[in-house]
Order: structure tokens, then C-alpha cells, then sequence
């Protein structure tokens, strides 16, 4: 592509090319079966940075996600590594022994074309358009619960020697060009003037000139953003909101890593946590008179409870059966009488845990309504007024998330607060 440098044997992939390139693959073609004239392909990617094909063939279908050399959503304005495709295929490779099921199983990955071939999710569709259209998923927030406590205990201090986190964290550390769009638009342009930032205008105009003038927020989004860059506990998702969520309403699987880094366990739990947040505060604009949302909103506020207490069951129990690693080791805390001492570091340490995940969801909530790449759980509100003031509700409960956290000491404290938020 013009403007676009590219390696040698790299080329993009489109509806014609794919079924050649995996007929040359034993294992796929015999999943597939059939020839390859025969399979159909067809491109489904909807997000803002990758080609997604679907390919069927007589006997099954998979998945082709190939990395594009720029940001999809932007075009070549915007270059972007390929070398993103390899640390998403790392990623899965890196957590595959410890999530049970939860993310998709990987046939391949090509180095050259920078493409992983994975298992085809169906009937799965994305968390976020689940939410949307009001349907409930009873396992969904639990699962990503014992999600993120499975893959940031495993990879954490705690459970293995440190030489297998500092290998990780060398490898990752390579991902520096995700982890800078993620600086970026997480933690800085939300709260200065740029380009990339847009807003409900006029509706939001106000708000937004307020909330970039405001210095003790700036300095809370600050204080997050330094937490991001260096709190490197484990081996982190690094994008992990309802659009990286595929279910059904008794299967959860985990997509899209390739913002994978070590960094810190709360950006994973805020990313989500955050995410639930903005459809609470989005399904007015979702609304119908058979159906006012609410109920469904409440149904909402029982997953961010189910999500939390997942994670920290999960956590304290992986902790309790697998402490190998070098810090809190149990050999340090033998004595009978010292059990206490070290349940109340542990708890401590997810209690910590639980302040990092309020912060990061309300980082993450702000740059959805005034920065770049917004949702469509606001986008598809037609009505303007309604949906800037869905979105004025959601920024007030970030706002306070942030800014006042000592008000919130419990995941119910968090859940009483959300309604008191509603802008009418």
C-alpha cells in the first residue's frame, strides 16, 4: 500500500487469498475438508485494526485474523507494526495452560503474513452487542471474573519464579507501539486538545471544557497512567472490554490480546468493569416503550457484583493452592501463628487491586465519550440530546470514580452510586 513500508513477503489477505493459504495448511484443510475452490470466505472484521475472515468448508470453519499495516479505522494516515499479530499469538500461547477453555483454540500462526488461524466462534457474538440489544448472559461476567484472576495470578510473582515473569515481560516489552496508543488515548489526550478527540457537540461542549480544566482529575488520570507504565505485576490483556468478549449463554471466550504487556492487574479488571458501566449508563438510549431498560440495568449492576467477587474468590483461592513463586512465599510465613499475617497481606494486596480497577474503569469510560475510537453502545443512540446525556451520566460516575475514591470501599458501594450518577 502507498505510504505503507511492509515486509518482503507480507501481503494483505482478502476473500480470494485466504482459502489458498490454508489449503496448504494439513491440519486446516482436513478441518475444512473438502478442496478449497469449494470453502467459502468472507470478511467480518468490525473492529478498528485488523482484516477477519470467516472460512467453511464441508466439514467445519475457522477464523483468519490477519494484522493490517495500519490502523484499519484510519487508513494508511496511520501506520501501525504488524508485529502486533505476534504478540496477540504469544499472548494465547502464554496463557493457554490456565484459562480452562476461555479464549479460542489457535491451528496457526504465520510469521510472514502475520495471520493466526484460530477456532471459529458460533453461535458466539460480542459481549458488547449482546448488551446492547438487552439479552442476558449468566456466565459471561463470572468467567471474566476467574478470567483475569487466572491469567494474573499465573503470570504474577506470586505464583512462579521470578525468571519466568522477567522472560515475559523482555518479550512483551517489544509491544512498545500498542502500549504508546494506549498511553496516549487512555491516560493523556482525553484531557488535552487533540486531533484525534471528538465529543457530542454541542451537547457536550461544557462538560468536556470543564473536565479538561480540571486540575485534581488530571492528576488522577495522571497517577493511573504512571500505575500503567509501572506496575508491572503479571502478564495483562491490555484491551479487555466487552468488544474482546465473545459469548453464548453458557460459553465466554476472550479475544483480541494483542495490547497484551506486563503491567498492572487492575487495568484488565477496570477494562471491563468500566465497559459494564457505559452500558448501564446507555441502555435509556436503548430503550423501547414494550421494554424501559430497566430491569436490565439492574441486571447489569448484579454482573459488575458477580464480576468483582469472581476475581477475588478466584484470586485468594489460586493464591492459597499455588503460592510457588518469590514473593509472600510460604516458606517465609511456616509458623502456625503467622497465617493470619499472611491472609491479611493477601487481602491487603486485592484490596489494592480493587482501588487500581475503580481508577482504571473511570480512565476508561472518559476516553470512550471525549477522545478517539468511541462505543457503539452511545454511537447507536440516533438521538443526540438522549445520548449526550447517556454520556454525561457515565462521565459524572468517572468523574467520581477518580476524584473521590475514598467513597468507595466496597464493589457495593460502587453498584449503590451508579443510579445517583443519571443526568435527566
Amino acid at each position: 500500500m502507498p505510504g505503507v513500508e511492509t515486509p518482503a513477503n507480507y501481503r494483505i489477505l482478502d476473500t480470494a487469498s485466504v482459502p489458498a493459504l490454508l489449503g496448504s495448511l494439513p491440519e486446516i484443510r482436513a478441518l475444512l475438508g473438502g478442496r478449497p475452490e469449494s470453502w467459502r470466505a468472507h470478511e467480518v472484521g468490525d473492529g478498528n485494526l485488523n482484516l477477519v475472515f470467516i472460512v467453511q468448508g464441508a466439514g467445519g470453519s475457522v477464523c483468519v485474523k490477519q494484522a493490517l499495516p495500519y490502523v484499519r479505522v484510519a487508513g494508511a494516515s496511520w501506520p501501525m507494526t504488524l508485529e502486533r499479530a505476534f504478540f496477540e499469538a504469544s499472548y494465547y500461547s502464554a496463557v493457554a495452560s490456565c484459562v480452562d477453555g476461555l479464549i479460542p483454540r489457535i491451528y496457526h500462526y504465520d510469521p510472514e503474513l502475520y495471520c493466526t488461524v484460530m477456532e471459529c466462534l458460533s453461535p458466539h457474538i460480542i459481549l458488547r452487542q449482546g448488551l446492547i440489544a438487552g439479552r442476558r448472559y449468566p456466565n459471561a461476567a463470572r468467567d471474566i471474573g476467574a478470567y483475569v484472576a487466572r491469567t494474573g495470578f499465573f503470570t504474577s510473582d506470586f505464583a512462579r519464579p521470578f525468571e519466568h515473569k522477567m522472560d515475559g515481560m523482555a518479550l512483551f516489552a517489544r509491544n512498545k507501539e500498542l502500549v504508546r496508543i494506549t498511553v496516549d488515548l487512555v491516560f493523556c489526550d482525553p484531557y488535552r486538545r487533540s486531533e484525534r478527540n471528538r465529543h457530542t457537540s454541542p451537547h457536550l461542549d461544557d462538560l468536556v471544557a470543564d473536565l479538561r480544566g480540571d486540575g485534581r482529575l488530571k492528576l488522577a488520570a495522571a497517577h493511573f497512567g504512571r500505575k500503567f507504565l509501572n506496575d508491572v505485576q503479571a502478564l495483562v490483556h491490555g484491551d479487555l472490554h466487552s468488544g474482546s468478549v465473545m459469548v453464548t449463554e453458557s460459553d465466554t471466550r476472550v479475544i483480541d490480546p494483542e495490547f497484551a504487556f506486563y503491567g498492572p492487574i487492575g487495568f484488565d479488571l477496570g477494562a471491563f468493569l468500566g465497559n459494564l458501566l457505559l452500558s448501564w449508563y446507555a441502555q435509556p438510549g436503548h430503550a423501547t416503550e414494550q421494554d424501559d431498560r430497566c430491569a436490565y440495568q439492574q441486571w447489569i449492576l448484579e454482573q459488575v457484583a458477580s464480576f468483582w467477587e469472581s476475581f477475588r474468590k478466584n484470586f485468594l483461592t489460586l493464591w492459597a493452592e499455588h503460592a510457588h513463586g518469590d514473593v509472600l512465599t510460604t516458606s517465609m510465613f511456616a509458623r502456625p501463628e503467622d497465617a493470619d499475617t499472611l491472609e491479611s497481606a493477601r487481602r491487603a494486596f486485592v484490596d489494592g487491586l480493587f482501588a487500581d480497577m475503580l481508577g482504571f474503569a473511570a480512565c476508561k469510560m472518559i476516553r470512550r465519550i471525549v477522545g478517539f475510537a468511541h462505543v457503539i453502545d452511545f454511537e447507536h443512540i440516533a438521538d443526540a440530546a438522549v445520548r449526550a446525556r447517556c454520556e454525561a451520566s457515565a462521565l459524572a460516575m468517572a468523574r467520581t470514580l477518580l476524584t473521590h475514591p475514598a467513597q468507595f470501599h466496597s464493589i457495593q458501594d460502587v453498584i449503590d452510586a451508579v443510579p445517583r450518577m443519571l443526568r435527566r
